[in-house]
């Protein structure tokens, strides 16, 4: 049982990155843009305009997978700002100063920081095509002396 959990770990890291990745591109479209009834701030304003930024744009590379361990890095970063900045000041806890949403986004970015994109992601295709490391291929292996 065990071995077929393991071999299906980039699966459902790929669908767990895509999911996120969508999630927190909406949060971002929703703040700038006002889709789903939200209410944009003016363009620059510090941090909500630079936080929307950061989610859409970084949501989106994380949905698509590219650039997944850097766009992860810059979102779980925001969302850590957001937390202790915005949301920790009103109360200790998330269920009271409403920062679940900022803390979970942050440990799922923390998250794909080190597990990478998973399957279906475009770094992978990427990674494939020019035989970087990841690649296991005869070629690729090292050769014991």
């Amino acid at each position: 049982m065990t071995g077929r959990l393991n071999s299906a770990q980039p699966y459902a890291i790929g669908l767990f990155r895509i999911v996120v990745g969508l999630l927190f591109a909406c949060h971002g479209a929703n703040t700038l843009f006002g889709t789903f009834g939200g209410q944009t701030p003016p363009a620059g304003t510090w941090p909500y305009w630079y936080s929307a930024v950061i989610e859409l744009v970084g949501g989106s590379l994380v949905l698509l997978g590219l650039g997944t361990r850097a766009a992860a890095f810059i979102a779980s970063g925001a969302m850590a700002y957001a937390y202790f900045k915005v949301h920790q000041p009103q109360a200790l806890w998330p269920i009271e100063n409403k920062g679940e949403g900022a803390a979970m986004y942050c440990w799922a970015m923390f998250l794909l920081i080190f597990t990478g994109s998973g399957a279906f992601g475009v770094d992978r295709l990427f990674a494939k095509r020019s035989g970087a490391p990841g690649r296991t291929t005869a070629e690729q292996r090292p050769v014991a002396a």
